[in-house]
């Protein structure tokens, strides 16, 4: 069984980090990676970093040109998870953009993404009828992530769901990462939506900000995804000696729910 759906299958409610690769370097971003883990995250979703990030808000556009100065490229990311799978076996996987992953060559990523260890990729402008045309030929053991949001039409969701493994993650609202989301507003309808389709698992994001809203979130959806309040306390804690011990705490006494 692949790992995500393995994770899944033992844990009915996941919490999934989010964190820049290389921010603030890729060597704090390892240790952090495996302090979360330590955490409780079931799936650390690992962000790459690129110049026109369109679906991040502020706190992880800043993380992300942070990261670009440092001239890292898609093998140290994958080097990175590599390195990982020498100390922990949580779900990992890459979110990015198709711009980076083209230029990369996908069947490539995937081929050596696998083979370090990853689980699964999110590129977040690539549409499911893009990925028919362009899926790597032969089989990896990589899921294909998909966003799904509450404006999404039903033949639309129908495309994400076909085009999913692993997961299918629903947006909280429309717009860009960072900002505040009511949960409960348009999520628990969307979801009953995309179960029609799928039997995938569910995990929600953006705007997901304190435990209350994980919590929330678990009484519809098996995952939640917290990406800027985990950016966000990285950037203003990043000159500290102990930064990645501090984010693993942070996570385990803000973030996810003690029950």
């Amino acid at each position: 069984m692949p790992r995500l759906s393995e994770i899944f299958s033992k844990n009915k409610r996941c919490f999934i980090p989010f964190v820049t690769a290389g921010h603030p370097d890729l060597d704090s971003t390892r240790q952090i990676v495996l302090h979360l883990a330590q955490a409780g995250s079931d799936i650390i979703e690992i962000g790459i970093p690129f110049s026109d990030p369109i679906a991040d808000g502020p706190i992880i556009q800043e993380s992300s040109f942070h990261a670009l100065r440092h001239a890292y490229a898609l093998p140290d990311y994958i080097g990175l998870v590599k390195d990982l799978r020498k100390e922990t076996d949580v779900g990992l996987i890459f979110m990015s953009y198709m711009n980076p992953v083209w230029k990369y060559g996908l069947e490539r990523l995937h081929t050596e993404a696998s083979a370090a260890g990853l689980d699964g990729i999110l590129i977040s402008d690539l549409t499911p009828e893009e990925h028919l045309c362009l899926q790597p030929a032969g089989s990896t053991s990589l899921d294909s992530i998909f966003l799904a949001a509450p404006t999404s039409s039903d033949d639309r969701l129908r495309s994400i769901a076909a085009a999913s493994s692993g997961f299918i993650y629903l947006v909280a609202r429309t717009g860009v990462t960072g900002k505040q989301s009511d949960v409960q507003a348009a999520g628990p309808s969307t979801a009953r939506r995309i179960r029609s389709f799928s039997q995938l698992p569910l995990a929600v994001g953006f705007g997901v900000k304190s435990a209350n809203d994980v919590r929330k979130i678990w009484q519809y959806a098996e995952g939640a995804v917290v990406g800027s309040a985990i950016v966000r306390f990285i950037t203003e804690h990043q000159e500290q000696a102990d930064l990645p011990s501090k984010v693993g705490q942070f996570v385990k006494d803000h973030l996810i729910p003690n029950e």
